[in-house]
């Protein structure tokens, strides 16, 4: 059997595990009498069903047709603020470029993010104010960054990275590498690695169409000015350009 089936397989039998553990709460939390009882089951069935929507999002594409990259991390980062960012008033918002790469290092690509943003999650230090953590994904030529930036610090930084060398060796999977820096109000990773001959040119392509593409209406201008006046105010947002606005997923 092909170590692709063998991933898949494994994924498949996860998935069938989860869900069923989700009935059986689910069944249980409608025969349970007492409202508090109830309550904390139907948390748990929630709580399982965003691990499910996270280990669904983490599956590898199928087939060999490019995959969209910013659609499936925004599917993963969905997953991750319904089981866990929003039980830990943590803000989780994207800034993403319209990239293009082959199914594997698309999935090794979002194994990535998983385990960055659940690394700032639980080690950075936010002191009682809401938290956030952001993922900007560019493209310049035939490079491609991912940055993980919170705004949180890191009093045992040193002990949490060794929890990195995972996300390490998957970067040397994609020919690239991951960097830590420190600011004054943001913490910030960064994973750079270069595009394949295929990914680059079909990049090319879309950023060709893209240049084609007629100008934007007044409306966008108007909508690009008030994320503008937003982020005079949010010292992580002012790391994000204009050109690749910052949503919630």
């Amino acid at each position: 059997m092909q170590e692709g089936t063998l991933l898949r397989e494994l994924h498949h039998r996860v998935s069938n595990g989860v869900d069923f553990a989700i009935d059986l709460v689910s069944a249980a939390a409608i025969r349970v009498e007492g409202a508090e009882a109830k309550c904390a089951l139907s948390d748990v069935v929630e709580l399982l069903q965003g691990y499910s929507d996270v280990h669904r999002a983490l599956a590898m594409p199928a087939g060999d047709t490019l995959t969209h990259a910013a659609t499936y991390v925004r599917k993963l980062g969905c997953g991750m603020r319904r089981a866990v960012l929003d039980r830990m008033n943590i803000q989780l918002a994207f800034a993403m470029q319209s990239l293009a790469l082959q199914p594997e290092r698309c999935w090794y690509l979002g194994l990535i993010v998983h385990e960055l943003v659940m690394h700032a999650a639980r080690h950075a230090c936010f002191e009682a104010r809401p938290g956030q953590i952001r993922v900007k994904l560019t493209r310049t030529g035939a490079l491609v960054n991912c940055v993980i930036l919170d705004n949180g610090s890191r009093p045992a930084r040193e002990a949490s990275d060794r929890e990195l060398r995972i996300a390490r060796d998957i970067a040397r999977a994609l020919g690239g590498r991951i960097e830590q820096g420190l600011g004054t109000e943001f913490t910030s990773i960064v994973l750079s690695f270069p595009l394949t001959e295929r990914e680059r040119d079909a990049n090319w392509t879309i950023a060709t169409r893209q240049m084609r593409a007629p100008r934007r209406t007044r409306a966008t201008a108007s909508t690009d000015t008030a994320l503008a006046s937003r982020r005079s105010q949010d010292p992580l947002a002012g790391l994000l350009t204009l050109s690749h606005p910052t949503v919630a997923p």
